[in-house]
């Protein structure tokens, strides 16, 4: 049971470290016409792995064991993402992730006797929903820009406009790379599904629930 804890709490720690530097890039590519850099990043592929990770824990050690790889992942990621990334970024990172992957606890546990894919699914779009807004909000939004003052930074915003998921009117371009992340957190998130059920045969469950 040990070896899985520490086990867990590595995975999240490698992909929230890897997620918070590739979220500073966006996919410099076309499709269909669109500029795919208006509205994605590359974190919006390896973030929703750390939804899989929290789910399997769950599932397997409970809710309690699932709250401190969250919590461990947070305090280590965190520091990992000052070295990584911007104080910003790390700062809204943390309470993005904290938030968010506490809430996926939460409601994975409520639908733990459910369908196999009712908790993990439900648990991580609506998580992925509080992510989604808090760290794009707090990383990109103007109204933040005082972190990076605070921090002697150059203003990290993306206030100015662009065209809503590369086809759409004007909005800020923090916006329209909020939404195309949290659409493809979704779609990773449904894909993940198949090597959660996998996983989850393959991993006996060492908590039963009252």
């Amino acid at each position: 049971m040990l070896a899985r804890f520490v086990a867990a709490v590595a995975a999240m720690v490698a992909v929230v470290a890897a997620s918070n530097f590739l979220v500073q890039f966006p996919v410099q590519a076309t499709f269909g016409g669109i500029n795919l850099g208006d509205l994605l990043t590359w974190g919006a592929f390896t973030y929703p792995v750390a939804f899989l990770v929290n789910d399997l824990t769950n599932r397997t050690l409970g809710p309690q064991r699932a709250r401190m790889v969250v919590l461990s992942g947070f305090v280590v990621a965190v520091v990992i993402s000052i070295f990584l990334a911007t104080p910003r970024i790390a700062i809204a990172s943390g309470t993005a992730f904290l938030m968010a992957q506490l809430l996926d606890v939460s409601i994975f546990d409520r639908l733990r006797r459910g369908a196999w894919w009712q908790a993990p699914l439900v648990s991580t779009f609506l998580g992925s929903v509080l992510d989604t807004v808090v760290f794009f909000g707090i990383s990109f939004a103007p109204s933040f820009a005082g972190i990076d003052a605070m921090f002697g930074m150059e203003d990290g915003s993306l206030g100015f406009p662009a065209p809503f998921l590369g086809i759409g009117p004007e909005v800020p371009l923090w916006m329209s790379l909020a939404v195309g992340d949290f659409i493809v957190k979704l779609l990773v998130a449904a894909l993940l599904l198949a090597p959660y059920k996998v996983l989850r045969g393959m991993m006996s469950d060492r908590y039963v629930a009252a």
